[in-house]
């Protein structure tokens, strides 16, 4: 087996990268890259240990990607032998009840996928672009898909039923959860530095531009705060979080929106965004006098313990919270009001460690511990694919290896 992988993490206006050298059966990371599709010109942001570095790029955005692409391929094969190139992994938001786990992308896996395009139509679009515009720059390459929806996978059927009728449920409208791939990562970490926490019970809040959080109950998922959507749970930079569905009804019936206005509106002038009236973005509100804004950042904050403490329920108990994502690692004064919030439960902050990002935030005497882990969704991805390579059998081909169905069934069916 060859001993590089690319993996690709697209988000809704961004694509991430990352390289990874085999060693053994384990992975080195080689280097990190964004690129910022808002910005003009392009360019490729990369990150190799301490060195950061901004590349030009030619490349104009175009609808297939293949440019962009192209060049930033170009550009990493001068540092890198692609020659060496195993495979590229994708985060995929969206796997349904269809993928319980990572797999190879063939013909019918895309197909699955792009099928789960309306459950989530802002992101799952720019997985299955990324993917099929790798496919035409380099056809022979395998790819490999680990997809968000899968650490959720083995929540109790009460937890994933919405109060609908029971034919809904049947056709797919449950609750999902999103952000696995950091909660697997954050979850594996936290079995290495704490392990008696993690076989206990904790909430991980992963805190971003979109935010949620995952109660575990011995490392495994067991109720989360996103549910059909990415809408879902705490409010986010742009996207409201939950809400009555009578303001939907109301603002389709009574106000005149349609239904794009609707999308429009929740997914991208919610949220921090629309309740400050300012920006989407928590360094913008904290660093602002405005009232509107100190108000957007209290309301988030106050979901995110509200959220902690209804999924104590579902764990019934807690021993840890974990922070994690842009916001949770960097920003004590999120964590401060959040904890602040749950100081009833017997969570004590370690104020002088907090200020300082430092891994425990909370008091020797606190009943509650609280946590600060990085998470690094490029590195589950790269082990997924780095396991699915290791489980196939050479010599094939990367077109058989895109055959190769998840959990090693033969059949040609995906299986949940």
């Amino acid at each position: 087996m060859t001993d590089i992988l690319l993996t690709c993490n697209p988000g809704s206006s961004t694509i991430k990268l990352g390289l990874f050298k085999r060693k053994d059966r384990s992975l080195e990371r080689l280097g990190m890259g964004v690129i910022d599709l808002r910005r003009k010109p392009l360019s490729l942001h990369i990150v190799e240990g301490r060195e950061v570095v901004d590349i030009p790029l030619k490349a104009t955005v175009t609808e297939d990607l293949h440019e962009a692409l192209d060049e930033t391929l170009d550009l990493l094969s001068r540092h890198y032998s692609f020659s060496d190139l195993a495979a590229v992994g994708h985060r995929v938001v969206h796997g349904g009840d269809i993928f319980c786990g990572p797999t190879f992308i063939d013909d019918a896996a895309l197909g699955a996928i792009e099928g789960l395009i309306p459950l989530a139509p802002l992101h799952q679009p720019q997985s299955v672009r990324l993917i099929r515009a790798i496919r035409h720059l380099r056809p022979s390459l395998a790819q490999t898909a680990s997809f968000d929806t899968a650490f959720h996978h083995g929540q109790a059927e009460i937890v994933r039923r919405f109060a609908l009728p029971r034919d809904l449920f049947d056709q797919g409208v449950k609750r999902y959860g999103f952000h696995g791939l950091s909660y697997q990562f954050v979850a594996g970490r936290l079995r290495e530095i704490a392990p008696r926490l993690a076989a206990g019970r904790v909430v991980i809040a992963h805190l971003g531009s979109g935010a949620s959080l995952c109660a575990l109950a011995n490392g495994a998922s067991r109720d989360t705060s996103m549910s059909f959507s990415t809408l879902d749970g705490i409010p986010m930079a742009t996207r409201c979080g939950a809400l009555d569905p009578g303001v939907l009804l109301h603002l389709l019936r009574q106000r005149g929106y349609s239904p794009e206005d609707v999308e429009d509106l929740l997914y991208h002038h919610s949220g921090l965004l629309g309740v400050s009236g300012l920006s989407a973005d928590t360094r913008d509100l904290l660093t602002s006098d405005r009232a509107e804004a100190a108000q957007a950042i209290d309301l988030f904050c106050l979901r995110i313990a509200r959220e902690i403490a209804a999924l104590a329920t579902t764990v019934e108990g807690l021993d840890a919270v974990v922070f994690t994502a842009g916001i949770g690692e960097n920003q004590p004064l999120i964590r401060e009001k959040v904890c602040g919030h749950l100081a009833w439960l017997g969570l004590d902050l370690d104020f002088e460690a907090n200020n300082r990002n430092a891994r425990r935030i909370s008091t020797d005497a606190s009943q509650i511990c609280a946590l600060v882990i990085a998470t690094n969704e490029e590195q589950i991805i790269a082990e997924d694919a780095l396991s699915l390579l290791m489980k196939a059998k050479p010599p094939l081909s990367s077109d058989a290896l895109g055959r190769e169905p998840i959990n090693g069934h033969s059949d040609g069916h995906f299986y949940p």
